[in-house]
């Protein structure tokens, strides 16, 4: 049940991250705070398709 998701920053639109998540206990989209290697900084990283 676990589908792969990819998390992309959401200053600079980059692809950095990719990760799994449960479909049946998380409906909306992951919002995680990790490290931007292009924005050499901590942002928030978003679930993208």
């Amino acid at each position: 049940m676990r589908t792969i998701i990819t998390l992309a920053c959401t200053e600079c639109k980059q692809k950095n991250y990719t990760t799994t998540k449960n479909k049946r206990t998380m409906q909306g989209r992951l919002e995680l705070k990790k490290y931007c290697k292009f924005c050499r900084s901590h942002k928030v990283h978003r679930e993208t398709k």
